[in-house]
């Protein structure tokens, strides 16, 4: 009797082994994808509320280096970000900007200053972090800021709550790029997703400040699952109509 339980209990064992290996087997890897001129986006994957789920940010390649936008969302692919930006473009990351707080932008900002990597944050996303007693980046910045590096200039934008108090975008003016992160909305989503910490009355007036300041945007990269152009940001208006009723 003793012996039976014994190989039922080893039997169990190796069956959630097995079922284990093979669920961290089907979890997507890093996705380079070419947007448009030296930029591209970048999507990582982890579980959230028990089903894997997508993180989109971008990055742009320089003759002085790389600037990245966020980061990968499973620590585990930090290392092999880097080494497929070096495989891919022969170039170091020369500096990182997380847009807000949250794991899946600003989570990798203490392996990329331990790589000799520039990191920065608004003050606003730095006084989140100090107060969780989270990584922050190396250097903040107040107010917009345009970063200027082998010829290109990268604009942040803070046209106010939605996602998160402290929700940036990325403007890349030269290729007409706006990275909308997680205060944009893909036109798959079924929600508005996470709004624990989110501003339900200032999100539409942020959108619709994107809408008037970027009307030239050619690609709006969303924070999550597919993304386009400017309809994206339309849909954003829609989800959070649908919210106040």
């Amino acid at each position: 009797m003793i012996k039976n339980k014994m190989i039922m209990k080893l039997l169990f064992t190796f069956l959630l082994a097995v079922l284990f290996s093979a669920a961290f087997a089907q979890q997507p890897k890093l996705q380079i994808r070419h947007i448009t001129g030296n930029i591209y986006a970048y999507t990582t994957y982890s579980t959230y509320k028990n089903t894997i789920t997508d993180a989109n940010a971008v990055y742009l390649v320089t003759p002085k280096g790389v600037v990245v936008i966020d980061a990968p969302w499973d620590p585990s692919q930090f290392q092999s970000f880097l080494d497929s930006i070096r495989l891919k473009h022969h170039q170091r990351v020369a500096l990182a900007i997380a847009t807000h707080s949250h794991e899946d932008r600003a989570g990798g900002l203490a392996f990329f200053k331990s790589k000799g990597i520039k990191t920065y944050t608004s003050l606003r996303t730095d006084q989140i972090l100090e107060a969780h007693k989270a990584p922050r980046a190396e250097f903040t910045f107040s107010k917009d800021t345009i970063f200027t590096l082998g010829g290109y200039k990268i604009g942040t934008y803070y046209a106010g709550a939605g996602h998160t108090t402290d929700n940036l975008v990325i403007w890349f003016g030269k290729d007409q790029v706006l990275f909308g992160g997680c205060l944009v909305k893909s036109v798959e989503s079924k929600d508005l997703g996470y709004i624990a910490e989110a501003d339900l009355n200032a999100w539409p007036k942020s959108i619709n400040k994107l809408k008037e300041k970027y009307p030239d945007a050619k690609y709006v990269v969303t924070g999550h699952q597919a993304w386009k152009g400017q309809e994206s940001l339309d849909y954003t208006l829609e989800l959070l109509s649908e919210k106040e009723h």
